[in-house]
């Protein structure tokens, strides 16, 4: 029998290859960990919970199960597309409450940059945004603020990741928070 983590690298490799059946067979092996990253995520989302864990990791398998051209062969990579995949799907609904609404945006929080992460009750639209222009300017922080904030991973795992130092990553992510911070309160010059 083949060891869960051996098993894990092998499907990824496949679905990366572009077989797309590999996905099948890896979700169940990640489920609980995406279940557990999906719930800690909506439990710092802010206003009315119209989404579930278990139906944001759903609707994160019906988008990665279509997707082709995959590029995650490690564990890291993988957390790194479902993070993205997840920011896109909390965007899509926090743009759907919005258009339901007249008037239709929500008044922007903003992120507390001392804090280690940013605030729970960030305006997704804003910081979608937001993020956008960033990886405009700088791919890289953009990328370390959707694998910190939309997938939880820590300084160490963004490290692995994206094969850069922990210490670059923690320098680029206090950046990445102050000229968010920035954007979001308007304070840019």
């Amino acid at each position: 029998m083949e060891p869960p983590q051996t098993a894990v690298t092998r499907l990824l490799r496949e679905w990366s290859g572009g077989r797309r059946e590999a996905i099948d067979e890896l979700f169940p092996l990640l489920y609980a960990e995406l279940r557990r990253l999906a719930a800690s995520r909506l439990r710092r989302e802010h206003g009315p919970r119209s989404l579930q864990a278990t139906a944001l990791v759903n609707e994160l398998y019906l988008r990665l199960v279509h997707q082709t051209r995959v590029r995650a062969e490690t564990r890291a990579q993988f957390f790194g597309v479902a993070a993205r995949t997840m920011r896109a799907l909390l965007i899509d609904r926090a743009r759907a409450r919005s258009a339901a609404k007249r008037g239709g945006r929500h008044a922007e929080v903003v992120p507390d940059i001392a804090d280690t992460t940013l605030s729970p009750d960030i305006d997704l639209l804003a910081l979608d945004e937001a993020l956008t222009r960033l990886a405009a300017s700088d791919p890289r922080q953009a990328h370390i603020v959707e694998l910190r904030f939309f997938a939880g991973l820590t300084i160490d795992e963004v490290a692995r990741a994206l094969m850069i130092s922990a210490a670059t990553v923690s320098r680029e992510w206090t950046h990445a928070k102050a000229w968010l911070y920035a954007e979001l309160t308007g304070t840019t010059s």
